[in-house]
């Protein structure tokens, strides 16, 4: 059995290789942002040599890329399936129109709140908006506008009327990451603060959806 090399920590975790390397990254840049993040940290944290994760995902810039496109991969998986329910639904008449909304943002929320390094990473981002903007084009623009034409489809079907799709999308976006920080800062009850955002964001889609008396 090989050596290990004095001071390398001992790796115990049986993911592949690239996907522990991803983990820890992303960890890291979420913690730290881009900057202050150095292959050598990413390194010691997965339990790696430097060679290695240069190996499996390139320069610091391509890991970090690589770190973005890891959690958007999960994030359209979920919201794909999701928006299909929710096509269905919408399909179905304007009655369904709301509880499909409610769906697709539970679902949405749920992703952020199991994943809190999604919106940790996003926000590192966002702190210097004219930096690694390609990323928000590759990573983010896709998935609001899959829930932007969404929107658009159920206007154009009359299940609802929703002018400005673009708007409410980001707004919903920045108040379920605002509710992960939130819950990250560990202040008061989680379960009574999840409860409560649910309830207000569907509060928000009812006073935006619901139809007039």
């Amino acid at each position: 059995m090989p050596r290990r090399r004095p001071g390398r920590p001992r790796r115990d975790d049986q993911r592949p290789t690239r996907e522990l390397v991803l983990a820890a990254a992303t960890v890291l840049f979420a913690e730290r942002g881009f900057d202050a993040v150095s292959v050598r940290d990413v390194a010691t944290a997965a339990g790696v040599d430097v060679a290695t994760v240069a190996h499996h995902t390139g320069t610091k810039a391509q890991l970090y890329d690589a770190c973005f496109a890891r959690v958007f991969s999960a994030e359209r998986e979920v919201l794909e399936a999701a928006g299909e329910r929710a096509r269905a639904a919408l399909a179905a008449g304007p009655r369904e129109a709301l509880p499909a909304l409610h769906d697709l943002l539970d679902v949405f929320v749920d992703f952020l709140e199991d994943r809190p390094e999604t919106t940790a990473l996003w926000l590192r981002r966002w702190l210097e908006p004219s930096r690694h903007g390609e990323l928000d084009r590759r990573y983010a623009a896709p998935l609001y506008a899959g829930v932007e034409q969404l929107l658009a489809a159920a206007t154009a079907a009359g299940a609802l009327v929703e002018p400005t799709p673009h708007v409410t999308v980001r707004s919903l976006v920045w108040a379920a990451h605002g509710h992960v920080v939130a819950l990250a800062a560990g202040t008061g009850s989680q379960a009574r603060q999840r409860r409560e955002f649910r309830a207000f964001v569907h509060r928000f889609l009812d006073a935006l959806y619901r139809p007039g008396p």
